[in-house]
């Protein structure tokens, strides 16, 4: 169980105990960096409509700003309703096969002529001021990418289940920008320098990390801006949203599999500690979560501590499966929360070994909000 507490509790510690190494403020710049706004879609046609006009109100100079939404061979209305938008300066870049959401920002940043490229999903509402918050953050030579925060939305605005770890996840990257930046970014909505983009974009491992793993190698920083938060919706699906957890773990994997330089930390220093901490290990979680319940099921009887981890175990693994078993119980604060942390290591296991087993994937459905 050690290294289950230490991928979720003591390597954040590890990280408040160490010295600050960076510290990156905004700072207006002589003059604002061209951005090409880039919104990925893959029939979204009852949505597209309120986030172009999400887009448009952006408090951005109009002639620095390019918005340009990528689709990933739409079937359904969705481009005619983004072609509709042409006169107000929204350009439409089609896929020419249905290949994933990378495929589909790939063609969109080949049409693109921003020094800073911003990414966002369709269902994360952006602030009118984010993009000018993001950009100021640039005019630090040593930032490559920015990321933004991300805030969970469910009904009546309760943190129950992701929302918990979404905030657990953006507190840790908090702490990894003030050290050797972060090791993933939040694929809804982030920037990076177009040098970095252009340099190695793999349509088949995710962009928010292959950016934050490219950032790195290019002797930059991703850093975690505070103060840009990218709003989304609760999941509708859980069902679909287990296979969503399932693919982006296997592309995780495909993407770290095509860095593995970054894992030495004689090159990369505290950043490879970061990665093996917040990547390989929180991998590696389900089987130790399996290794724990094995040995103990071996060791019961022999002492009453080992009775009373069995009996610890068995009181999670039962709400977990409570949780799993009615959506009414997924209410309870507690068991959402188990529910979510189980769910989230069987799609891992999952992914692993589907990873081993060669399965690859890079065509994407949008999780319904």
């Amino acid at each position: 169980m050690f290294f289950v507490i230490y991928s979720y509790a003591l390597y954040p510690l590890c990280l408040k105990l160490l010295p600050i190494k960076q510290l990156i403020t905004a700072a207006e710049p002589a003059e604002w960096p061209t951005i090409s706004l880039i919104i990925t879609a893959h029939n979204e046609a009852s949505r597209i409509a309120e986030k172009l006009d999400n887009s448009l109100a952006i408090n951005y100079p109009k002639d620095k700003l390019h918005i340009i939404v990528a689709s990933d061979c739409s079937s359904d209305s969705t481009d005619n309703i983004v072609t509709s938008y042409s006169d107000k300066g929204i350009q439409l870049v089609r896929a020419d096969q249905h290949l994933g959401k990378e495929y589909a920002q790939l063609c969109a940043i080949q049409q693109s002529h921003g020094e800073i490229i911003v990414f966002s999903d369709v269902s994360t509402d952006i602030p009118p001021d984010a993009i000018t918050t993001l950009a100021s953050y640039f005019t630090d030579p040593k930032v490559g990418a920015v990321s933004s925060e991300d805030r969970f939305i469910s009904d009546g605005g309760k943190i129950v289940g992701e929302s918990a770890y979404v905030r657990y996840e953006m507190w840790l990257r908090a702490l990894e920008s003030q050290h050797a930046g972060l090791v993933g970014l939040s694929g809804s909505f982030f920037a990076a320098r177009r040098a970095i983009v252009i340099h190695d974009w793999d349509t088949q491992s995710p962009s928010d990390f292959n950016t934050a793993l490219q950032t790195s190698k290019s002797g930059l920083i991703a850093i975690s801006c505070p103060d840009v938060l990218g709003y989304y919706k609760d999941i509708k699906d859980e069902k679909k949203e287990y296979s969503r957890k399932v693919r982006t773990v296997i592309r995780g994997i495909t993407a770290l599999a095509r860095h593995t330089e970054v894992l030495n930390p004689t090159t990369f220093g505290l950043f490879s500690f970061q990665v093996i901490s917040h990547k390989l290990l929180r991998w590696a979680v389900p089987w130790f979560l399996l290794l724990a319940v094995l040995s103990n099921m071996a060791l019961i009887g022999d002492h009453w501590f080992y009775n009373t981890t069995a009996l610890a175990q068995l009181l999670l693994y039962g709400m977990a499966f409570s949780g799993w078993q009615s959506a009414q119980l997924r209410q309870n604060v507690a068991i959402r929360i188990v529910f979510f942390f189980i769910q989230v290591n069987l799609a891992i296991a999952e992914a692993t070994v589907k990873f081993i087993t060669g399965t690859r994937m890079t065509v994407w459905a949008p999780s319904a909000r």
